[in-house]
């Protein structure tokens, strides 16, 4: 709603008098020349089952509980309606009516929320009703946001620099054709961007990069060079990390591009190490396979290097990050523009249901509060701006009982000797 409008629901016994009279009684007390604190309505409120003393007791109760619940779920149908509109918002409706037009005008929908029916299993029926909005709402901007996601990580591959973009959207057949890749069961080569400002660092420290992560121990003939290329022990009695080093191929790097931010190379490494096996008794245990492409990734990450490892230049790939894009971005337009039709709907349809809670918790109320029969008579003001706690105490100066200081003291400071609800769509 553009203008939030604030309502206070009231409603007093008859007493024995005719229903008009007390509507002229509440309107004498706070809508009128002498009272102008609120423009007054007539609030139909059928009639509904009342059941016994004990169920409506436990259903005032619950009603509360429901009244906020279902307003929260108003307030999230409402509030993902503007955030999807942005600056072209428009007013909800209910039921094609502006909300505030709805509230003054209220009648009770006998078709969709037959009074006849026990008041709990009405209650759940309207509750349900509404919980079923809100989870399908959770699911709808799930999605949505699922795609909003899919979007963004789209424009930032094709907008970014080298160390983001989709690689195949900016090599071509000749640039690759130009370079040495490797991948075999030993070596392969793989693309790591760097931004500018790292670029001296990297080049002058890549072969040492990773440096604790391979073995490249072997048998020892320093101490007796007079063995040396004679038959020696190997496997376990022979330590591989007695020596270690990178995993990258000396010589193997090699520029591919660069742009204004970052530098694009390749460097090719060694696939994977075994450790050594060895036996348990008479049973040989198989040595243990370590991926140095991993390792080596995340030592390359740790100094804030891209590494694109996944990726594969695919000449069939080029261009496509573009049409990915569009596409993505004409199914975003299509779910918000889906979701914000269903938010229009899905408000009316809450929204509704939440009146008519209100108007259940004033029945409720009154039948707790002025017994059977039932014979009350309940009106909606509309506040006028500032002026809710004058109408209030209008009120209650009107249809209060009269009680001493004391009583005034111990009697809790939102108690009223009539029915008040306050409303606030």
């Amino acid at each position: 709603m553009s203008a939030h409008a604030s309502y206070v629901i009231a409603a007093i016994s008859n007493s024995g008098q005719a229903p008009e009279t007390s509507y002229r009684q509440l309107q004498n007390a706070a809508a009128c020349p002498a009272a102008p604190f609120g423009e007054m309505f007539k609030l139909e409120v059928p009639s509904l089952m009342v059941g016994t003393l004990d169920s409506l007791m436990n259903l005032s109760d619950d009603l509360g509980k429901t009244d906020s619940v279902v307003e929260s779920i108003v307030r999230k149908v409402e509030k993902s309606s503007i955030e999807l509109a942005g600056k072209k918002a428009t007013e909800l409706t209910v039921g094609g009516v502006p909300s505030t037009r709805y509230v003054q005008q209220f009648a009770w929908d006998y078709a969709k929320f037959p009074n006849r029916r026990p008041l709990k299993e009405l209650v759940s029926l309207i509750a349900g009703g509404v919980s079923a909005i809100d989870e399908e709402l959770k699911q709808l901007s799930t999605s949505y946001g699922d795609k909003q996601a899919a979007l963004q990580d789209a424009r930032r591959k094709k907008g970014g620099n080298l160390m983001t973009v989709d690689l195949n959207d900016v090599l071509d057949d000749k640039i690759v054709g130009g370079l040495t890749i490797h991948d075999t069961e030993y070596l392969k080569t793989i693309f790591v961007a760097v931004a500018k400002a790292q670029r001296e660092v990297f080049e002058k420290d890549i072969y040492s990069i990773g440096g604790e992560l391979v073995g490249y121990g072997g048998p020892d003939w320093s101490s007796n060079p007079s063995g040396l290329g004679e038959s020696r022990n190997f496997g376990s009695q022979v330590d591989r990390h007695v020596k270690k080093g990178s995993p990258v191929v000396p010589g193997s790097l090699e520029k591919v591009m660069e742009d204004s931010d970052s530098v694009l190379y390749t460097i090719t490494v060694l696939r994977s190490m075994y450790e050594a096996g060895y036996y348990e008794g008479e049973e040989f245990v198989a040595g243990t396979q370590i991926n140095l492409l991993e390792a080596f990734a995340k030592v390359l990450r740790e100094k804030r290097y891209s590494v694109r490892e996944n990726f594969t230049f695919d000449p069939a790939q080029q261009g496509k990050g573009a049409m990915v894009l569009e596409q993505l971005q004409v199914e975003v337009d299509n779910m918000r523009s889906g979701l914000t039709r269903w938010c229009k709907t899905h408000y009316g349809e809450a929204f509704v249901a939440w009146m008519h809670i209100k108007v259940i918790r004033v029945f409720v109320e009154s039948v707790l509060r002025y017994g059977l029969p039932v014979d009350f008579t309940a009106v909606l003001y509309k506040v006028t701006s500032g002026k809710e706690a004058m109408l209030v105490g209008a009120l209650d100066k009107t249809f209060g009982e009269k009680k001493s200081k004391e009583d005034d003291i111990d009697d809790d400071e939102d108690y009223h000797d009539f029915v008040l609800i306050k409303f606030d769509p």
